[in-house]
């Protein structure tokens, strides 16, 4: 009977343990559940509030929805509405802030390619002085390309290719300006460099053709002849019907100005004659 005793208690106590556990997860799932539906209930009200178009009051709702169950499929969700909410009124500084947190918390999610487009979007936009604003150039520019790399079939790598041309134009224009600030001081070096830069790194751009008519006339200035032409023979090839290869060529070839001012010259007096002889 003791053995039997034994082996009945210990039967009790297994049943009464399973039955703890088994009220413990009952526990632990409505407490779970109850997360989830405070979660959605201040996600809900976030978006109530950015169609009242309160956006700050709206990135803290979904501040907290994502803070209430972080492990909840709808927390990185949240945490982008709350950028985009930032977003959407022109906040693109606390716009990054939440991106920035967003991008290194949720390495996998399937929407970083919008993250990142909003995050390049956001300094792009806080491009205001194209001769001072490097370092928002600079950023907008890498996480374009970040888009076009690693997302090239999406919506938002065709635009960041748009708006990657725009920055590469606003580059080149910074170059050229610093060129022509060392030009007009007689700085024939750094100049040379700065017009030099355009045209490796800013080939596509708008400021490659009068670039390398500079680098014509600067190497020529310098007496460095075979430089200076072999400047004006990609501008040639390149631009030949432009207005800066014909004062290339006119550099090079100083018979060509003596002779466009004899033919104009021989024009005019052309022009005179007739003039007189009517009125003869």
């Amino acid at each position: 009977m003791p053995f039997l005793y034994k082996i009945l208690i210990f039967l009790i106590f297994l049943n009464f343990t399973s039955c703890t556990k088994k009220k413990d997860e009952k526990i632990s799932i409505v407490k779970e559940k109850s997360l989830e539906m405070q979660m959605i209930d201040a996600y809900n009200e976030g978006l109530e509030e950015l169609e009242n178009n309160d956006v700050i009051y709206a990135a803290k709702k979904f501040n907290e929805a994502e803070l209430i169950y972080p492990q909840s499929i709808w927390a990185p969700r949240a945490a982008l509405m709350a950028a985009y909410s930032y977003f959407s009124q022109l906040y693109y500084n606390d716009t990054i802030v939440e991106l920035e947190k967003f991008l290194q918390k949720y390495e996998r999610h399937p929407r970083r390619d919008y993250a990142y487009y909003l995050l390049a979007l956001s300094h792009y936009n806080l491009i205001v002085d194209e001769t001072k604003d490097l370092e928002e150039i600079l950023k907008a520019k890498k996480y374009f390309l970040i888009i076009i790399k690693n997302y090239p079939n999406t919506e938002f790598a065709i635009d960041s290719e748009f708006k990657l041309e725009l920055i590469q134009e606003i580059l080149a224009s910074k170059e050229m300006y610093l060129a022509r600030y060392y030009v007009d001081r007689e700085k024939w070096i750094p100049a040379i460099n700065r017009f030099k830069t355009v045209i490796n790194d800013y080939d596509t751009t708008i400021y490659v053709e009068e670039a390398l008519h500079r680098l014509v006339e600067l190497h020529y200035k310098l007496g460095l002849v075979d430089e200076s032409k072999k400047y004006a023979s990609l501008l040639g090839y390149n631009y030949q019907s432009g207005e800066w290869y014909e004062e290339s060529y006119k550099i090079l070839n100083k018979d060509y100005v003596k002779i466009s001012k004899k033919e104009n010259s021989e024009k005019e007096r052309s022009i005179l004659q007739k003039f007189k002889d009517l009125l003869k």
